[in-house]
Order: C-alpha cells, then structure tokens, then sequence
C-alpha cells in the first residue's frame, strides 16, 4: 500500500512519532513505506510523520542508491555523536519544489533497531548523515525549513506561495 505523503505546512508534520515497542506490529507498516518511498522520483528517505497514517510509529526507511537495492529502516534511532559541521541544500518530499540550504553534522554516530528488533550501532558521513539527521527531525516534528533563519523562513515560505499559486 503507498501512503500519501503530508504537504508542508499540513501540522501533522509537526507531530512526534511514537516510540515503537512491538516489531511484530510493524511490519506491514515498514513494507508500506519502502513501497511509498520506492513509487516516488528521487526519494532518498521517508519517515513515517511524513505520511498519512494515525499514530505515526518511530520508523524511517532510507534507500538512495541508484538500483534501489540497498534499504535502511532505522527504528527508534538517534543519534549519539555527532562531529563537524557542513551547510548543503536540502530538499524534501513534503516541501517539493525548493532546496535550501541547512547546517548539518558533518558526521554522526546512529543507535537504533532494525525492523525487527535487532540493535543497530554505526557511523553515517556524507549524504547518509544528512539523510538520517533530516529523517530523524522529521520523527521528532520538525522540517527542514525550521533550521533556517526567520528571514530565509520567510523567503521560502514566499517562494512556496508562488509555486502554489502556478500549481
């Protein structure tokens, strides 16, 4: 089943996600969001805020790989420690059409669950990190939008009406 993704500035997006105790429940959920997240054109990631289910749980399937062949499904993930600091532009599935850019840990080290309940410890760099970091926001009721200034707020907010309005 393919969930719709909730559009910025739907207030869903800033609810937090439920902390997952029964794996077992889950599964379907998880498959779902694979399958939403490999129907849509230049999806890195979706967490399960973004989508339009009640009681969001704790879960973000990751897969950017060029086969879609490599998935990720972080459960209850955080992150540990994080280290250095760059500035990329960002995009997201529930703020199309506008990238900008945002201040991210340069790397980071990530403690979750996989969908069934096994620990999973690592080290993330590069587009991974920013992937789990902009998902993990997400699960904790927050876009990528927040980490702007009030003026490039306000500019993409701006920016976002015009597109509306063509659309």
């Amino acid at each position: 089943m393919i969930y719709n993704i909730i559009q910025y500035p739907d207030s869903r997006l800033k609810q937090k996600a439920s902390i997952v105790k029964d794996f077992k429940a889950v599964q379907d959920i998880i498959d779902n969001m694979f399958e939403t997240h490999y129907a849509q054109n230049h999806c890195a990631a979706l967490a399960a805020t973004q989508l339009d289910m009640p009681n969001p749980p704790h879960i973000t399937v990751i897969d950017f790989s060029e086969k879609q062949d490599q998935p990720l499904c972080l459960v209850n993930g955080k992150i540990t420690q994080d280290s250095g600091l760059i500035r990329t532009k960002e995009g997201c599935m529930s703020v199309l059409g506008i990238y900008k850019a945002v201040k991210r840990a340069e790397k980071i080290s990530v403690e979750s669950f996989d969908r069934h309940g096994k620990v999973q410890n690592f080290e993330a760099d590069g587009f991974l990190a920013k992937c789990i970091q902009h998902e993990l926001d997400h699960l904790d009721g927050k876009i990528y939008l927040d980490h702007l200034s009030n003026l490039q707020r306000k500019l993409a907010d701006q920016e976002l009406q015009r597109i509306w309005s063509k659309a």
